[in-house]
């Protein structure tokens, strides 16, 4: 079994294999173990011993399918600029809460500069929109909120450049 430091940066302990084996399951974690194994030259076994030690390394932190937002009627994605007088940890703890309660919210970022939080969301419309802000508004009090909508979307990938 692999030995990943807990003290040290992930990177310095992966070699080219694991690096491969990493870029391959960010394509397709559904990739059969045998297929894997022969695009990083091992054996299934030795494949499969290593994606289970990244794994309990937190390296893969876990394996999702990519669904498309269109055809699941999520067409519309708004980036939600924050900027708050609020910065007591009790005032975080509720706006985490309800962040994370909400469905439509798939990134909450806490940003320097001249904005507080940055959110990524999906609704299906501008009615979607405005149901998400009023339900954001009363579960957390906000100074200054301002949206962009996605008008093209250029890029969008999850895979780290390893």
């Amino acid at each position: 079994m692999r030995y990943f430091p807990t003290n040290m940066r992930y990177m310095e302990t992966l070699d080219a294999i694991d690096r491969r084996l990493l870029v391959q399951l960010q394509r397709d974690a559904a990739t059969p173990l045998d297929a894997l194994g022969e695009a990083v030259n091992l054996s299934r076994n030795a494949c499969w011993r290593r994606i289970k030690a990244l794994e309990a390394a937190g390296v893969i932190k876990g394996r999702v399918a990519v669904l498309d937002a269109d055809k699941l009627g999520l067409g519309l994605m708004v980036f939600i600029m924050i900027r708050t007088n609020a910065h007591a940890p009790d005032w975080l703890t509720q706006f985490r809460q309800a962040t994370r309660a909400m469905p439509e919210i798939l990134g909450v970022y806490r940003m320097t500069g001249d904005l507080d939080y940055l959110i990524r969301a999906r609704v299906a419309d501008m009615a979607g929109y405005d149901r998400l802000y009023q339900a954001l508004i009363h579960r957390v009090p906000l100074s200054d909120v301002s949206a962009s909508f996605v008008m093209e979307e250029i890029k969008d990938t999850a895979e780290l450049p390893l």
